[in-house]
């Protein structure tokens, strides 16, 4: 894909650390270049030592915004100038704009996950959700999923069972509806599916170069349950696999992944994302990796 760059051409990117396995670069190329848009999104790595001077150079670059990737969700809160509701109380942000110098920081990660749900036509108030893990995804999921009036218990590993507890406390907070945590081994998870609508794996297990691996046995899988992997490399994970011939409702990370994306291009550009465009050159640079 070959740029038209001028000095008028606006400036978007993504901080993190690492940074070069990141498909965003290319959807969201992708989708300014459909939209008619003279923006370009760059991969930049910040470390943390470097996290209070690339903030500074949003403002001092005139950047329209960026987004917030691993390990910078939670440390460039207290940098910015005001935290969308959203994200405050995740308590992450994902998504930085820049008006006038001014820096707003939002989450697109929950209502990412609630649009991705609405495409597939699932509603999950009043549902009972499981939740495997309780890192900076399983927060934002489960806030959103908590708004939503969801039944939800949280199983992470034993070695950190506390973030998982705090995690439900917190929740707890926000909404009047059951919200628990537990270890998660194989009796708690045999006895939370019993009754589980939704079962969502937010941790990395399944992920590239690993496919084999999965947190759950496929016997506990049963039909009717709608089974979500945030996993988007494979596309079709092991957990996946094993939900689909269990007769589950799948719905795979890049769902998730092109919705929060689509989110963040709105916030900067004010124009509907071509959600086509961002699936098709996402799909094609994981089907090149595979």
């Amino acid at each position: 894909m070959t740029y038209n760059i001028s000095t008028a051409t606006i400036i978007c990117g993504l901080i993190g650390d690492p940074v070069e396995h990141s498909i965003s670069p290319a959807i969201h190329n992708a989708a300014f270049k459909k939209s008619g848009l003279d923006y370009i999104y760059l991969p930049f790595r910040v470390t943390s030592e470097n996290l209070p001077g690339a903030i500074t150079a949003i403002r001092s670059l005139d950047l329209r915004g960026l987004n917030v990737t691993i390990p910078h969700k939670v440390a460039v809160m207290p940098l910015l100038d005001e935290i969308d509701t959203a994200a405050k109380n995740i308590g992450a942000v994902n998504t930085i704009v820049n008006n006038n110098g001014h820096l707003t920081g939002y989450n697109t990660d929950a209502a990412g996950f609630l649009k991705s749900l609405a495409a597939k036509e699932i509603d999950p108030s009043g549902k009972n959700v499981v939740i495997l893990g309780a890192g900076g995804v399983a927060r934002a999921i489960s806030f959103a999923l908590a708004e939503q009036k969801a039944e939800i218990e949280i199983l992470n590993r034993s070695g950190s069972l506390e973030p998982a507890k705090k995690l439900a406390a917190n929740l707890s907070k926000h909404s009047k509806i059951k919200i628990c945590a537990a270890e998660l081994n194989e009796p708690n998870l045999k006895q939370a599916l019993k009754q589980a609508d939704i079962l969502i794996n937010a941790t990395s297990v399944g992920m590239s170069p690993d496919t084999d691996n999965t947190l759950v046995p496929p016997e506990l899988l049963k039909p009717g349950m709608v089974v979500y992997d945030v996993v988007y490399n494979p596309q079709k994970t092991r957990l996946l696999e094993d939900a689909e011939n269990a007769g589950a409702v799948v719905i795979g990370g890049l769902d998730m992944l092109i919705w929060q994306g689509a989110l963040a291009f709105e916030l900067w550009t004010g124009v509907k994302a071509p959600l086509d465009t961002m699936t098709d050159r996402a799909v094609q640079l994981l089907n090149k990796s595979a």
